[in-house]
């Protein structure tokens, strides 16, 4: 009797944040709720990660050392221009960095920190 081969697509979503907490419960929120997940520290990590990963999403906070999380999406982007991309912020430096971002032709919206489970799984639905 033959058994057919049951493949189970899991979006992949690099959870991006320098509180490394923070990273590790979104990311343990979204491997529970069947996403396969990864998680970076800082934009650079994040680029790197991505690179090889190839994630589907990303989640990630803006305001980091060595790279903030506009910078990161625009060059993960880049290389992975279908890659859907979730930013958080907390902080009021966000909007000139998304600012500056748009004047490059970049446009993201930017979530609050912090952010409900369920309004971040919405933006992840689709995937």
């Amino acid at each position: 009797m033959d058994q057919a081969v049951k493949t189970e697509f899991r979006a992949r979503v690099l959870v991006v944040d320098d509180e490394h907490a923070i990273a590790e419960t979104l990311s343990a929120i979204l491997a529970k709720s069947g996403f396969e997940t990864a998680v970076a520290y800082d934009g650079r990590e994040a680029v790197a990660k991505a690179r090889s990963w190839r994630p589907d999403a990303i989640v990630s906070d803006v305001v980091m050392p060595l790279m903030d999380g506009i910078e990161a999406a625009i060059q993960i982007l880049d290389f992975l221009p279908a890659c859907k991309v979730v930013l958080l912020s907390g902080q009021a430096a966000t909007s000139d960095l998304v600012k500056n971002a748009a004047l490059k032709g970049h446009y993201f919206d930017v979530m609050a920190k912090p952010v409900h489970p369920t309004e971040l799984l919405r933006e992840l639905t689709g995937l």
